[in-house]
């Protein structure tokens, strides 16, 4: 027992090594591309073999990178209180999330690039991308007269896609705090909205 205990915690500390490492070596250099499995393994003082047992594969380590640094914005949602959290009214909350998710993926740029442009799935099949999508559906089915709430989720996720992100604060140059006040200004007329004239949630 005390030798699996031993090695139980040795696992956990090679992940938490693994992360601070990818952590350090995402947040410095200038493509997500530039990192590779050796440098991370390298940097966290592990064989590459307890790298790709751990995460599997270079997709996975991202995953595990993105969803620790995800934990707090996780929490407020889940249990916090408002503007994110589920005590929130359904037209406060939804751009609450949406800033949320916008501020997180201006915060961990190269990050989330790497993320959403790599693996060999849709995007829009990846755990972290439907848990949003999940959520936002089911605040915006709580809004009265806002019909077809699933494809409005989606809809209003493409907003905060990474690329489109990249794209606004790196070629364009748009600051931080207009790309917030033109993600909120969008939303409001959205949800202001109401049905499309002539289409029913069925169509």
């Amino acid at each position: 027992m005390p030798e699996r205990q031993s090695s139980r915690k040795d696992a956990i500390r090679n992940r938490d090594a693994v992360l601070a490492a990818a952590d350090a070596l995402f947040t410095r250099r200038e493509s997500p591309e530039d990192v590779t499995m050796a440098d991370v393994a390298a940097a966290a003082g592990v064989g590459k073999g307890t790298l790709f047992r751990a995460f599997g594969d270079r997709a996975g380590l991202l995953r595990a990178l993105y969803e620790a640094r995800l934990e707090p914005i996780r929490q407020a949602v889940e249990i916090g209180p408002p503007p994110l959290g589920p005590a929130t009214p359904p037209h406060d909350r939804v751009p609450a999330l949406l800033d949320a998710v916008l501020c997180f993926k201006l915060d961990n740029r190269r990050l989330a690039l790497a993320l959403e442009e790599g693996g060999n799935s849709s995007p829009y099949r990846a755990e972290h991308y439907e848990r949003w999508h999940s959520l936002l559906r089911a605040v915006l089915e709580q809004i009265p007269g806002l019909t077809d709430s699933d494809f409005t989720a989606h809809a209003l996720l493409a907003a905060t896609r990474a690329d489109l992100i990249e794209h606004l604060a790196g070629e364009e140059r748009v600051p931080r705090e207009r790309m917030r006040a033109q993600l909120a200004n969008f939303v409001t007329r959205v949800l202001a909205s109401g049905p499309l004239q002539g289409l029913t949630a069925e169509e």
